[in-house]
């Protein structure tokens, strides 16, 4: 796999060199590689939403880089719009962003921006909202006669007709009910499927980035405590308890299983997972 998002020595400091200085992402370097799905985990205030906000330019580093395809994404700032059009940004509650006559106006909007037109950009946008679980009757209705996960599901559709390289989602469920958040997670994992496209996906849910993710970074009082595969992440339970995050919930209980002498794998994170473990040991025990 080639390198799409490197982060050298990145660092934010709010309020830099005034007496409310606050250093929000310190020090962080890591790699990122195309077509990987990656879970960014850590509590309100460790830095999360701050550090992907500096990969597409939306914040500029106080220090340190982000490259782009090995290119610094500051090297010219007046071409910094061209970076956001390669890395979207999702952020919490992106349906407050709504605002066109239209779905169908609304998904196209940043497609229309970058220099789509004619069937091009109808091809994007029908594509995008196919994507993210818009159906074609929505797409001539007002956004705001949508449900509230309707609506997401229409914004996020925006930012993937965009066609980007990466996709960045910041606590895309959050406020939804248990099937909105369903659904949604759903559409995301098909269209990283789909299109291989690299995905960013910050969470507070540790079910759904265990479900998800090839990698997680774990981010804790504005430091990369942990980047690496999702099983070995969630094997270090000591490690997320110091620092007030848990393993999955199915993933505890297998750990808790296997301490009382069953003889279970570790990395066990979802409950698929877990029946297909489980299922022959309890054949047996019936047997």
């Amino acid at each position: 796999m080639s390198c799409i998002l490197e982060l050298k020595n990145l660092g934010f400091t709010y309020g830099k060199d005034t007496p409310f200085e606050k250093r929000a992402v310190n020090n962080v370097n890591l790699k990122i590689n195309k077509g990987e799905f990656i879970g960014i985990i850590g509590h309100t205030g460790s830095g999360k939403s701050t550090l992907v906000q500096m990969l597409n330019g939306l914040i500029r580093p106080t220090d340190g880089q982000v490259l782009l395809d090995g290119s610094d994404i500051w090297k010219e700032p007046k071409k910094i719009r061209n970076v956001r059009f390669r890395v979207g940004m999702v952020f919490q509650y992106p349906e407050y962003q709504l605002f066109e006559e239209t779905v169908y106006k609304d998904i196209a909007f940043g497609a229309v921006n970058k220099g789509m037109t004619g069937d091009e950009l109808d091809k994007a946008v029908r594509k995008a909202a196919e994507f993210a679980g818009v159906k074609e009757s929505q797409l001539e209705k007002s956004p705001f006669d949508l449900s509230g996960g309707e609506k997401r599901r229409a914004a996020i559709a925006g930012v993937i007709a965009m066609e980007p390289d990466v996709l960045v989602l910041d606590e895309p469920t959050a406020g939804l009910d248990p099937m909105g958040r369903e659904i949604l997670l759903s559409q995301i994992v098909n269209y990283h499927k789909t299109r291989g496209n690299t995905v960013i996906l910050v969470s507070h849910t540790m079910e759904d980035i265990a479900r998800v993710a090839d990698k997680i970074i774990v981010m804790s009082k504005s430091e990369l405590v942990a980047f690496d595969e999702t099983k070995n992440i969630f094997a270090q339970g000591d490690m997320l308890s110091k620092i007030g995050l848990q393993v999955p919930q199915i993933t505890k209980i297998m750990q808790d299983l296997k301490q009382k002498g069953f003889d279970v794998p570790d990395g066990v994170l979802t409950v698929d997972e877990a029946l297909s473990v489980l299922s022959p040991l309890l054949k047996k025990e019936g047997a």
